[in-house]
């Protein structure tokens, strides 16, 4: 929980800094909108496999596995308070002592690093490692580098994750991951600038805000919104719906109404009044807010949004599974899921810590009180069904040179 004292606003979650060394991890993910998995009937806790993985793979893998009493947990930076109060209680619950390392900083050097001890069937040293849904989350699985995940060791999970997190089209059914959190992009505006609510896509590209307008120099991102904007879906799209998206992102860009394409500086553009309206991730802009006092707004367009999310995994030559799934699944106990959302302040795979926050923030006072208060009614946390059907992955590559086609038609837009 947060201490008494006003929290120091360079270390509130460790949203900002955070985000700056993981943008090319988040740049080459899964395909399809997360609106087609709210038919979903809920989360079962056991998810179907994948034509690649046997039917006896789960049973295979855990048979003989047992309880070691440790964990070596790779994680990145900042996303979890320093002071690790869910891993103490982990250890006090379970006896488990827990190894927390922070040492992914890119799912590609991660992947570059680990790939030669996995592909020799060797320990990489470590049980636990949250990973994106990236390019590399396909090369992990496909190479067989993910142990297989035994739902009935994860009953929290089954009964406390939001249904949407079953049917995410990069491990459909959750066979070898399991959510830690999840972010959205989307459009931050100053109304105060605007002068009026933004809601769609569009106002992106109004002559109004002539050079006040935002965009992402980061081409996944870009291409999403130019995708949506010209009314095509990410997961869809190929070559000949990538060359219309980037001819809607360059009638912008020639229109002059885009006033720079921006990495992490586009919270300070923002901040200053260099830009009105621009795209934007959800944390970010909550922790602008809550640190800086502003009122920035934050809204999934219309037209659509883009969504990314943080994995537990466990590595095939992990030394101690058993001891990992028992982690996973303890995160997914509603006040652990509760504590770590009030800490990092991305969006909550567990519906029901929002309640929990709300009860947490009944017992504080001052400026923590009201920083949890603003918490739990965030739908930047805690997005709706609506919110969630507005959602869409990344595009996806089935190969090298079809990722390298699609930065050939996007990077000349940030670059020229």
């Amino acid at each position: 929980m947060f201490p008494t004292n006003k929290p120091d606003p360079s270390l509130l979650r460790g949203m900002t800094q955070r985000r700056l060394g993981r943008r090319d991890a988040l740049r080459l993910g899964g395909v399809s909108a997360l609106g087609a998995f709210l038919a979903a009937c809920g989360v079962e806790g056991k998810g179907k496999p994948q034509a690649s993985v046997a039917p006896d793979a789960v049973e295979k893998f855990w048979a003989g596995k047992a309880q070691n009493g440790k964990l070596d947990f790779a994680n990145w930076p900042l996303y979890m308070d320093p002071k690790k109060p869910e891993i103490a209680k982990f250890t006090a619950k379970t006896g488990i002592k827990v190894n927390y390392q922070e040492v992914i900083q890119e799912m590609g050097p991660w992947f570059a690093k680990v790939q030669p001890q996995l592909s020799a069937k060797q320990s990489i040293g470590f049980d636990l490692m949250v990973i994106t849904n990236s390019i590399q989350f396909g090369q992990f699985r496909d190479a067989g580098f993910l142990a297989p995940l035994d739902h009935s060791k994860l009953p929290n999970y089954a009964a406390n994750a939001g249904k949407a997190y079953a049917q995410e089209s990069f491990d459909m059914g959750n066979v070898f991951s399991i959510p830690w959190a999840s972010g959205i992009t989307g459009i931050a505006y100053d109304r105060k600038k605007t002068g009026r609510d933004i809601t769609k896509l569009a106002d992106l590209w109004d002559p109004a805000f002539k050079g006040k307008v935002g965009m992402f120099s980061d081409t996944q991102e870009l291409a999403n919104f130019g995708l949506l904007a010209a009314g095509l879906k990410p997961g869809d799209s190929g070559e000949e719906e990538w060359k219309k998206a980037a001819a809607k992102l360059k009638e912008q860009k020639d229109a002059g109404i885009v006033r720079n394409y921006y990495d992490q500086s586009y919270v300070d553009a923002l901040g200053k009044g260099e830009v009105w309206l621009t795209q934007a991730w959800s944390g970010d802009i909550f922790q602008k807010n809550v640190s800086d006092g502003t009122d920035f707004q934050f809204i999934i367009p219309e037209e659509g949004g883009t969504i990314w999310t943080d994995n537990f995994t466990i590595p095939v030559t992990a030394a101690n599974p058993v001891d990992a799934i028992m982690m996973m699944d303890f995160f997914y106990e509603v006040e652990n899921a509760a504590s770590l959302a009030e800490y990092i302040n991305y969006v909550c795979p567990v519906p029901a810590a929002q309640e929990q926050i709300k009860k947490d923030a009944a017992t504080k006072t001052g400026e923590d009180k009201a920083l949890l208060e603003k918490l739990a009614t965030s739908p930047l946390v805690f997005p709706g069904e609506a919110d969630y059907a507005k959602l869409h992955y990344y595009v996806d590559f089935n190969t090298a040179e079809e990722q390298q086609g699609f930065q050939s038609i996007f990077e000349p837009i940030t670059l020229s």
